[in-house]
């Protein structure tokens, strides 16, 4: 729930997806749920003349298990309040660790 709730925070703010198919869109983030599939609106392909479908596309739905990277404005990133959230949620009981 770390991510889900780290991009809830970023609502409002231009992000760049890039897909696992090497589709990058930049665009407004409307919204992200709990399966990290992420709403833009204003959206932009970086690589036009590769992806020519895309040009007349205004908003967009994508779904979490394609995206590769989200890529975040660094100024909106706050790196040691994420490292705190990320230890708190290591040490709750029952969570997950890889072996």
């Amino acid at each position: 729930m770390l991510f889900y709730s780290f991009f809830k925070t970023l609502v409002g703010q231009t992000v760049t997806v890039e897909l696992k198919n090497d589709l990058s869109i930049i665009g407004v983030l409307v919204s992200v749920d709990q399966f990290l599939n992420i709403k833009l609106d204003n959206i932009q392909v970086v690589d036009e003349a590769r992806y020519p479908h895309m040009i007349a596309v205004k908003n967009c739905f994508i779904r979490g298990s394609v995206v590769r990277y989200v890529q975040l404005p660094a100024a909106s990133v706050d790196t040691g309040l994420l490292q705190d959230a990320a230890r708190r949620e290591a040490q709750q009981p029952g969570a997950v660790r890889a072996k």
